[in-house]
């Protein structure tokens, strides 16, 4: 009897721990996730010179061509071609570069305009912090797809060419709502920073209001702010990519993960590649930002660190 217990478990106790050690390596110290990310990063700052065809140029003799590794594939084009006879290796690349730019933009004014006005609703408080918190409620209740299908729609071949056009009508569809996050995270923080004894020092001292929040409070909520803006990377390419799939995004015959996918959905028994493969770079970028903003969260937040 007591062989037969120990038998069990001998072999139910390894399966469980060595699950648990790996993704706790992993987000301990996510190696690979990094490395996936310098490599779209760089894939997309460098697409010219690494994309190793025109991403618009389809050559018809080579269309619906396999991946290299398949029967009938060529080294010509690795990753295959679409039903346009276009290299998904170079639109894979130069999809990179328009997700990028799109994440950039929209958390470069996003995050700027939801810091500065968390920091006033936070510091301020009274009637100033209803009405930002009012309107953060009201954009949070508010479809984000649905909003940029309907702009799109209305408004997109209209928008002016000066301010990105139908990309940058997108840029400024998705910076109304992603604002909001970072007000309502930054409001939070400063709520909580400017109880402390150094800020009340600052005031005595005879601080001005802009001096207090830039010098004293700001520096306190950045590691929030990073990670914040890691994570919130993903959520923007995962939505661009949402709304170029129907048709609601970047435009073609620019090259976009989102419209790849759709483009492909037709020919999934003859040429899986072509959705999956742009398919794959939006999930493992996605979840690759994921894990570093995890990784982030566990090492800048002290309150994390004391529990391990």
């Amino acid at each position: 009897m007591a062989d037969t217990n120990r038998d069990a478990t001998t072999v139910l106790r390894p399966v469980e721990p060595r699950v648990r050690v790996s993704w706790q390596g992993i987000r301990r110290a996510p190696i690979i996730p990094i490395l996936l990310l310098f490599v779209v990063i760089f894939a997309g700052v460098f697409a010219d010179f690494l994309a190793p065809d025109n991403p618009r140029k389809g050559d018809l003799r080579a269309r619906m061509s396999p991946p290299a590794w398949q029967s009938g594939g060529s080294t010509d084009h690795m990753l295959g071609t679409d039903h346009l006879g276009r290299d998904i290796l170079s639109r894979i690349v130069y999809g990179a570069r328009i997700s990028l730019i799109v994440a950039a933009v929209t958390l470069g004014l996003g995050g700027t305009t939801g810091v500065a006005l968390g920091l006033l609703a936070g510091w301020y408080g009274k009637w100033i912090d209803e009405i930002i918190m009012r309107v953060v409620d009201i954009a949070l209740a508010i479809p984000l797809v649905l909003v940029a299908l309907v702009m799109v729609v209305s408004i997109g071949q209209t928008f002016p060419d000066a301010l990105g056009g139908q990309t940058g009508l997108i840029v400024l569809v998705l910076t109304s709502f992603f604002w909001v996050r970072f007000a309502r995270i930054v409001r939070g923080e400063v709520l909580q920073i400017k109880t402390m004894d150094y800020v009340a020092l600052a005031r005595v001292s005879g601080a001005s209001t802009t001096r207090i929040l830039v010098v004293h409070i700001l520096p306190g909520v950045t590691n929030t702010l990073i990670v914040l803006a890691t994570l919130q990377v993903g959520f923007v390419i995962l939505v661009e990519s949402t709304l170029s799939f129907l048709g609601a995004g970047v435009p073609p015959p620019t090259p976009a993960w989102g419209s790849m996918v759709a483009e492909g959905r037709d020919y999934l028994r003859g040429g899986w590649w072509i959705s999956t493969m742009p398919g794959l770079a939006v999930l493992l970028t996605v979840m690759s930002l994921n894990l570093f903003g995890d990784w982030l969260r566990d090492t800048l937040d002290p309150r994390l660190r004391q529990l391990e």
